[in-house]
């Protein structure tokens, strides 16, 4: 195990680099605006320039891991993302750090996919796999909310490019460590499936900036309407493709498991539904209750503390209930936290109407996304591990987009007559949580139909017909 743990070491810290950059940007967004003079609309593109980057291109990320080496595809991505954080930190001009964001994106895509299957192959099958795969999910937890902590810290104290820099002297470090701890995979022959890669992209890539133009032109957009209808007809090709190609990026045969296919939509909307409180509650904190982002970042502070006790606690949760019924938990939990915190107005006090929810919603995520990932990789042959992991991410990342796109939606409809200023900025932001509320409840009911159910029989300790707790 000694030999491991800094192989363990290398994948979580080269991970937690791309999730904190996903949401270190949130509370620091004011200042960026002010610095580089970004326009309303343009403001957006610093976080989807990132988000549809990484999320268009992770299956083809993930084939390359499996087609040239995982081990590679990691130290390639690794450099990528270290670079492109050098540039975002550096940019100059909206369009500079647009275009920065969206190299941190492809790099990203190339190191995201490596991570998770050097897990799995690092790690035997068992208690020992069940942990590091753990792990990783508490990182995806932990590394958002921290990431709103640290840059409304950053943003106040220093400069919002500081979240940035630091991740030169990481990646460096993890690039000089990874030959000497980390082994090669075996490299299989084979082509790429270009199709597959390219109706990927441009599908998901188009569903999302669909997504995200109709939030801020509305529904009838021609463009917005043309993307959307583009990304169905892409994706839909990309399935018929994928049923007839040799080599497929995303083997269909990945969905023939309930619990992997409800791991996948059930992360999808919960993932859409945190990414709309992120970025709403930020919005709130600092507009309705005029919290500066420092003070807003530390706002966040309860339900970062209540994820990562949660988070490190998941091992020993996972023996104690069994994967699926702490997976059912924690979204219970958080759907418990979000309707509470629906319920926020102008002038709500912190502790009973925010932290308080808040905290219940860190208790949630942090007993969620771990489960989340062990079901979604579970009994999953060694041949498909990149593409699995490939599939966790996308999810994650597309349905952060799409969820954050329509909740927007509902945020510029949400009406409020005779309301104006604090009072109807807080109205639409609780309307819009209420919508989040209603994608956990649907999230609740997938897993318990797809996961809970058909593993009902299943002793308490056992994970999924692969992780098992020993």
């Amino acid at each position: 195990m000694a030999q491991r743990t800094p192989v363990l070491a290398i994948v979580l810290v080269s991970y937690f680099m791309i999730v904190l950059d996903i949401s270190i940007v949130i509370t620091g967004l004011p200042k960026i605006r002010e610095g580089l003079e970004f326009s309303t609309t343009g403001l957006s593109w610093v976080q989807n320039g990132y988000t549809l980057a990484f999320g268009g291109l992770l299956l083809l990320g993930a084939r390359a891991g499996d087609i040239l080496g995982r081990r590679r595809m990691f130290m390639a991505g690794l450099a990528l993302f270290t670079l492109a954080s050098l540039a975002v930190g550096a940019a100059l001009s909206p369009a500079w750090l647009v275009a920065s964001r969206a190299m941190q994106g492809v790099g990203a895509a190339i190191l995201a996919p490596s991570t998770l299957a050097l897990l799995q192959t690092s790690f035997a099958e068992g208690q020992e796999r069940t942990r590091a795969v753990a792990y990783y999910g508490t990182v995806a937890g932990v590394g958002a909310s921290a990431g709103l902590v640290l840059g409304g810290i950053l943003a106040d104290w220093i400069s919002w490019r500081v979240g940035f820099f630091l991740n030169l002297p990481i990646g460096i470090a993890m690039m000089l460590a990874t030959p000497r701890y980390i082994a090669e995979t075996e490299r299989r022959p084979g082509e790429f499936d270009l199709f597959g890669a390219l109706g990927s992209t441009l599908g998901m890539t188009a569903l999302v900036y669909g997504m995200v133009r109709s939030a801020e032109h509305g529904w009838i957009d021609r463009l917005a309407v043309a993307a959307l209808a583009a990304g169905i007809v892409l994706l839909v090709l990309l399935i018929l493709n994928e049923a007839r190609a040799k080599q497929p990026i995303m083997p269909l045969r990945l969905f023939a498991s309930h619990e992997r296919a409800g791991a996948y939509a059930g992360r999808i909307l919960y993932l859409g539904a945190m990414m709309g409180f992120w970025f709403f509650m930020t919005q709130f904190l600092q507009i309705v209750d005029g919290y500066s982002p420092l003070q807003a970042g530390i706002a966040f502070l309860p339900m970062t503390i209540a994820n990562f006790a949660v988070a490190v606690a998941v091992p020993r949760l996972t023996k104690w209930l069994g994967n699926a019924r702490l997976l059912a938990a924690g979204i219970a939990i958080t759907l418990l936290g979000m309707a509470w915190l629906s319920r926020l107005s102008a002038g709500v006090p912190y502790l009973t109407g925010i932290a308080l929810p808040m905290i219940l919603i860190g208790v949630g995520q942090g007993g969620t996304l771990s489960p989340l990932t062990v079901s979604a990789v579970a009994g999953v042959p060694s041949e498909d591990a990149g593409a699995a992991s490939g599939l966790v991410n996308v999810t994650h990342q597309l349905g952060g987009s799409l969820g954050l796109g329509i909740l927007v939606v509902v945020f510029a409809t949400a009406g409020g007559a005779g309301l104006d200023g604090r009072e109807l900025l807080a109205h639409r932001v609780a309307t819009s949580l209420t919508a989040g509320t209603a994608m956990l409840a649907v999230a609740l009911v997938v897993v318990l139909a797809l996961i809970v159910r058909p593993g009902k029989a299943a002793k308490p300790a056992q994970t999924s017909a692969t992780f098992r707790s020993r």
